[in-house]
């Protein structure tokens, strides 16, 4: 059973001028003023003022409180001088919203309390209404109000993402409970993700509405499929989502980790911005899109391995400036990490990398 996909149209709050954003003209595939910088989880527990603020607060908990939501995002733009900022939120949000029983433990991650593995589970599953998201939508009003010149990035899952946390139960090393759903129910499976790919559109519309200025779908565990597998049982869906946002006048950005066999196909699925983790040099994730997409307009994201952020400045700053230097190939270069940051990486280090960054040329 097929589900009709949320209204199409996008009613944004007005815009702010941020026309000239680095982060901005450069997902546009423009030339910005300096090289733009953010970071996946720079929000998060390598700040000592995060540990110290979310202190007794369940993640899940954080995430649903405007005033804390506001205070989170906004913690690494003041610290790193970020070049934007993504909203503090968790990919299993609009799950928890729709009022699907799971919550994040720590040291383990999301964990469902009834895994989905039949037709009827997939039809149990409760349906979000953008209500049920308004304290995350307060919470970008208020941080629209509070960024000034600051792009703020909205976020999501992935439909094969949230149907991998649901199928399996929790975190996967194999995703061997969601593989055998998709190979041998192929029609539960198509109807599973088609109803997940509703939820992370209507909660990205939500955001949107509330004054994003990007989104990004995260297909965090997308790199266990084959590039056949992927097309079949997954783009479909995750088109879904980045194509019901083609009206709303941000770019939008879709990160996988170990996707780089997934690339172009990613590109194909409706992204303006192709994340790329550091398995693969940027110059190279370049001429795969292009050659498979057909396309010369690509513009990447990334792609520094976080754990190169514990080697000294000296290889910071060498391994940032390669990195920049692939990203020429590109129409344009959003500089990022290849995945988040980790827990224990110095905010220090992280600080100076921007600084460093800023000094460099952007483009080609």
């Amino acid at each position: 059973m097929t589900h009709p996909a949320p209204a199409s149209s996008v009613e944004p709050a007005a815009r702010r001028d941020l026309a000239d954003a680095p982060f901005l003209v450069a997902a546009r595939g423009g030339l910005p003023s300096r090289v733009p910088v953010w970071f996946m989880r720079q929000a998060g527990r390598s700040l000592p003022e995060y540990r110290e603020l979310r202190a007794g607060t369940r993640m899940l908990q954080a995430c649903f409180e405007p005033d804390l939501v506001r205070e989170i995002t906004l913690q690494p733009v003041r610290r790193h001088g970020v070049d934007a900022a993504i909203l503090f939120s968790d990919i299993v949000v609009p799950l928890r919203a729709a009022g699907i029983g799971l919550d994040i433990v720590p040291g383990t991650g999301p964990v469902v309390d009834h895994p989905v593995r039949t037709l009827a589970d997939v039809e149990a599953l409760p349906v979000l209404d953008a209500e049920q998201v308004d304290p995350v939508a307060d919470a970008v009003r208020l941080l629209v109000a509070d960024l000034g010149d600051t792009p703020l990035i909205g976020f999501t899952g992935a439909p094969f993402t949230l149907a991998s946390y649901l199928v399996e139960g929790g975190p996967s090393r194999n995703h061997e409970r969601t593989k055998a759903l998709m190979y041998a129910d192929p029609g539960t499976w198509h109807t599973l993700l088609d109803r997940l790919a509703d939820t992370a559109l209507t909660f990205l519309r939500a955001q949107v509405a509330a004054g994003v200025d990007a989104v990004q779908v995260f297909d965090s565990w997308a790199g266990a499929l084959s590039t056949r597998d992927y097309r079949e049982f997954v783009l479909p869906h995750s088109a879904k989502v980045l194509g019901g946002l083609a009206d709303a006048g941000v770019p939008r950005i879709h990160f996988g980790v170990g996707t780089g066999a997934l690339l172009g196909s990613m590109r194909e699925a409706g992204a303006d911005v192709v994340g790329v983790d550091w398995r693969t040099p940027l110059d190279e994730a370049v001429r795969r899109v292009e050659a498979e997409t057909d396309r010369g307009d690509v513009v990447v994201q990334g792609n520094l391995d976080p754990a190169t952020l514990f080697a000294g400045d000296d290889v910071v700053r060498r391994e940032a400036t390669r990195i920049v230097d692939e990203g020429r190939a590109a129409a344009g270069h959003v500089f990022n990490l290849g995945h988040g940051v980790l827990p224990d990486t110095d905010p220090d280090v992280l600080t100076r990398l921007v600084a460093h960054l800023h000094t460099l040329t952007p483009g080609r």
